[in-house]
């Protein structure tokens, strides 16, 4: 049988077919339809960089689109360092050479110099079994609060079509309503946030792989220490075992998701949005996440901010002592124009 031609320039050999659309396409094709539905033009940039094949190819993709295209990107790579041995230190390494290799300037944000903990530290209390929620509350905070240093006005990640299908099923599964509305969004922003783009919602892990891949990227592959424990493990396992049977089960479940709509009467019972009132970061409570979880550890109550009864005990010990350690009071930038991601059709 002889090799099929790319379903799109009918000229070159099929290198390989797209999992979301079927179509059978060469290299080069591959690489137009992987980079021309990213993103429209915009200002200045925040690459959140972790050295891992997702952020390396997304600072490669707009790094060589802002330049083809001339579109004026003012492109920054951030980095958060959790402070975790053996894993963020290598990365980070890796992050410093994509520094050099795309003339980006680079910003590193460390746990430990936000919030005075590092992962590890972390660890070493509350074990393995609830790291990744002090991980990724901290995470998102540190994200904004780098990129307000930074002055820019929009933060880009690099994650991709299974991340996203992962946090529907994990939304699902938790029956968190608030997050289940907004997970699937491409484009996130609150009142006192910076804008968050997500330009390969649509994008499989596999065809970013491959494009690092064909592209010989320099990106870090090893899988985070602590990450084998987390909830989101059991979703993975799912959704690869769906993919396997149903190679569109990705890209349905991210459609379902956007699909969801919440009553009315589901959203009057929704918090309001606030600001917390020790920090100034975003909150549905007086105490945002970030705060009521770093006065938990410095109170060696760690479990505060996890379980509600956890809160409840914290609670009872009284008002927090004049000496604890705070997060810094966060300022966000001045309203700009920032970059206009392109959702896909």
């Amino acid at each position: 049988m002889p090799p099929r031609t790319c379903a799109l320039c009918s000229t070159n050999r099929a290198m390989l077919k797209r999992p979301k659309t079927g179509q059978q396409i060469c290299r080069e094709c591959f690489f137009y339809v992987f980079e021309t539905e990213l993103f429209k033009p915009g200002d200045r940039v925040a690459i959140g960089a972790s050295g891992g094949k997702d952020s390396t190819v997304l600072a490669y993709v707009m790094k060589t689109l802002n330049e083809r295209y001339n579109y004026g990107l003012e492109l920054f790579l951030l980095s958060i360092d959790e402070g975790i041995t053996g894993y963020r230190d290598d990365s980070l390494e890796t992050v410093k050479r994509n520094q050099q290799q795309y003339s980006m300037p680079l910003k590193i944000l460390s746990y430990d110099e936000l919030y005075g903990w590092t992962m590890d530290a972390i660890v070493s209390q509350v074990g393995r079994k609830n790291n990744c929620t002090f991980c990724g509350v901290f995470r998102r905070q540190a994200l904004d609060r780098g990129a307000s240093m930074l002055g820019v006005d929009h933060i880009v990640t690099g994650h991709n079509a299974d991340d996203i299908a992962e946090t529907v099923l994990m939304n699902i599964m938790r029956g968190d309503i608030a997050r289940l509305g907004r997970c699937t969004s491409i484009c996130t922003q609150g009142e006192d946030t910076i804008k968050r783009s997500k330009p390969f919602k649509y994008a499989y892990e596999k065809e970013i792989v491959m494009y690092a891949y064909f592209k010989k990227l320099d990106y870090f592959s090893t899988e985070c220490i602590y990450s084998p424990d987390a909830y989101r493990g059991h979703a993975r396992v799912f959704l690869k075992d769906l993919e396997a049977a149903r190679p569109s089960a990705i890209i349905d479940i991210i459609h379902s998701g956007e699909a969801f709509e919440i009553r009315e009467e589901v959203k009057a019972t929704q918090k309001v949005q606030q600001t917390c009132k020790r920090c100034g970061y975003m909150s549905s409570n007086d105490l945002c996440k970030a705060c009521t979880l770093l006065e938990g550890l410095e109170r060696g109550m760690a479990q505060a901010g996890i379980t509600d009864r956890g809160r409840k005990k914290l609670e009872s010990e009284g008002p927090a002592p004049e000496n604890l350690r705070t997060i810094p009071f966060y300022q966000p930038p001045s309203a700009g124009n920032a970059a206009i991601l392109l959702e896909a059709p």
